[in-house]
């Protein structure tokens, strides 16, 4: 199952400001560069990646929808929130969907699709530890195959909520 990573782009530049991440004084460079980083970001994790945008805040010569080096690129209509467009991709691709977003509203709509929701703090720290370590896996050194030696005892008892679980699945992938 393939991933679409769909992210609310006004909400995650502003976040990013706050993370360290340049940040250019011109809303146009702005957007170009965090294209740019999601594309350097693609190369090591192959997922499909959609930015949507505000169309108030659109390029006079920008299209509605577009591609930018493979991550695709929508502005919401006149009239129309950014929102509104992610609550649909969200519906649309349902469980193959990671949203990321910091929007509570946004992030509702998109659990009872069945999406998974990332903050834009946490996908921007997973883009930085990508863009870092390359395509080498972070944090442990055990292998994928699900087996950590140990002693502890196994059970249900601690078991995240199935949802919680799917979401932390997806995650592990970005």
């Amino acid at each position: 199952m393939s991933l679409h990573i769909i992210i609310d782009g006004y909400n995650f530049l502003h976040t990013t400001e706050m993370y360290g991440i340049p940040v250019a004084a011109d809303l146009q460079e702005m957007r170009e560069e965090l294209l740019d980083s999601l594309v350097e970001y693609k190369k090591f994790k192959p997922h499909k990646i959609t930015v949507v945008f505000d169309g108030t805040n659109a390029p006079f010569f920008s299209t509605k929808q577009s591609s930018h080096k493979g991550i695709g690129v929508r502005y919401s209509h006149k009239g129309e929130l950014a929102d509104d467009v992610i609550k649909r991709m969200a519906a649309h691709e349902r469980s193959r969907a990671i949203v990321v977003t910091s929007d509570n509203d946004i992030a509702r709509s998109a659990n009872a699709s069945d999406a998974s929701v990332l903050g834009s703090d946490e996908f921007a720290e997973k883009m930085k530890q990508a863009l870092f370590f390359g395509d080498h896996e972070t944090g442990d050194d055990f292998s994928d195959d699900g087996w950590v030696p140990t002693t502890k005892k196994k059970g249900p008892g601690k078991r995240l909520p199935k949802k919680k679980r799917k979401t932390a699945k997806k995650a592990k992938k970005l």
